[in-house]
């Protein structure tokens, strides 16, 4: 069966920085046959040159940018793509460091689903999943965003002398806070693992008697596809605009939903300049059209290169993209200094845009749980608190309720470097409509 055959998805690794991702990731991508094991020959030696030792061999896999290997941190996004026996991934690993989060919530935005790596090393798995810890906002943040499967990866169990009390203690606190979030873990498999040693990544490992689950690579295959939302207009978020000699207008996005096939109209909002698609390629390969799901680069005819930025949204002249002026929102406080009131003006990030935006009134505190109302009109809200709010954009805004397109409905808010909340919208409460500018 050939790649393009079995169901595609995009594949998430979050957890708090140094409990062993980019390990994880690159040792899974060897032992499935993905990467070579000359190429991680290659980058141990490079490894221990930079005195870093081997341990760092594995990382190395996606960390590829020379100043990520400098520095031993995951930079920005790395895609690498492999398949198990059920599925076609595409894996987005997204960095533990606080001041990459930004990237965290594009990767998590665009995926189906999610492993959640925690260490089982003492101090390391308190670090984590505590309040404020990395873990348990990344799985705020997947699952506010519709990451709706997770696979737990406990690792580092090697550094536990593969103790099942610990892994059951450990097993026992990320349950807890994946709840608490939301997640069903009746359908979430724990899979104690190393990274570094590759227990159970593909092979079960003789060092888990008493482990009966699946290995990491097996509760891959456990996720279930999600549809295509090909059936849906079309929207294409852009990420990047091109002007390219003897061709035009190239902008670059991802399907989100609905098909487009050349000679479409297609409008680009919020300008809402009308343009026609000319031709459509994938990875350097043309094609006469293109998916929900697909990443392409497209020719527009009829549209300047000065009329379509980043963070606009296409989609067709009948069924046009959203243009926001104000929109309701449910919102969950991930974490603030003190506390946030009406008229903060935090960052909003959908999709591919970036836009300030003030939160222009508090609606309701509601029960993150139970979805019920807690408090009419709170006069501020604080860490942990779930709300509906109006948010007002500084400038008309394209996107989307979460209800009718999710991929294009979730966003987050950022301030000071950090998350500060991350929200659904429920209604669009003022149009914009760039015909009556």
């Amino acid at each position: 069966m050939s790649a393009s055959k079995k169901p595609h998805m995009n594949l998430v690794v979050v957890g708090h920085v140094d409990n062993g991702k980019s390990t994880i990731v690159g040792h899974l991508m060897v032992d499935m046959g993905v990467i070579d094991q000359r190429t991680i020959e290659s980058y141990a030696k490079e490894s221990e040159a930079t005195g870093k030792g081997d341990t760092f061999k594995y990382a190395w896999v996606l960390d590829s940018i020379k100043d990520e290997r400098d520095r031993g941190i995951t930079i920005d996004l790395a895609f690498q793509k492999f398949e198990t026996q059920k599925f076609f991934y595409t894996l987005i690993d997204a960095p533990g460091h606080r001041d990459f989060i930004k990237n965290m919530i594009t990767g998590a935005s665009e995926a189906d689903v999610a492993i959640l790596v925690v260490s089982v090393k003492p101090g390391e798995t308190e670090a984590a999943t505590e309040p404020g810890g990395q873990a348990r906002e990344h799985a705020f943040l997947s699952r506010t965003l519709g990451v709706g499967q997770i696979v737990v990866a406990l690792n580092k169990m090697d550094d536990a002398s593969y103790s099942e009390a610990r892994y059951k203690e450990v097993k026992d606190s990320v349950e807890k806070m994946l709840k608490l979030v939301g997640y069903n873990t009746s359908k979430v498999n724990f899979v104690p693992v190393s990274g570094w040693k590759g227990d159970n990544l593909v092979k079960k490992s003789e060092n888990t008697p008493w482990y009966k689950g699946p290995t990491l690579a097996e509760a891959l295959d456990t996720f279930e596809a999600s549809e295509k939302p090909t059936g849906k207009p079309l929207r294409i978020p852009i990420q990047d605009v091109y002007s390219i000699t003897g061709v035009g207008t190239v902008p670059v996005g991802r399907v989100e939903t609905g098909t487009i096939k050349t000679n479409d109209k297609v409008i680009v909002m919020p300008a809402g300049v009308n343009g026609e698609v000319k031709s459509i390629e994938t990875h350097h390969t043309q094609m006469d059209s293109a998916e929900a799901g697909d990443n392409i680069g497209f020719n527009l005819r009829g549209v300047d290169r000065k009329a379509i930025k980043r963070g606009d949204v296409i989609g067709p002249v009948d069924k046009a993209p959203t243009v926001a002026r104000e929109f309701e929102a449910q919102i969950i406080v991930i974490h603030h200094p003190t506390a946030m009131a009406p008229g903060y003006t935090p960052v909003l990030h959908a999709h591919t845009a970036q836009v300030a935006a003030t939160l222009s009134e508090f609606v309701a505190k509601i029960d993150p749980k139970t979805g019920g109302t807690v408090e009419e009109k709170p006069k501020f809200l604080k860490t942990g608190d779930a709300a509906i709010v109006r948010i007002k954009p500084v400038r008309p805004l394209a996107i989307e309720t979460f209800k009718e397109f999710p991929e294009i409905g979730r966003f987050a808010l950022r301030d000071m470097g950090t998350t500060i909340a991350a929200g659904v919208v429920k209604t669009i409460t003022e149009k914009y409509d760039p015909s009556k500018k």
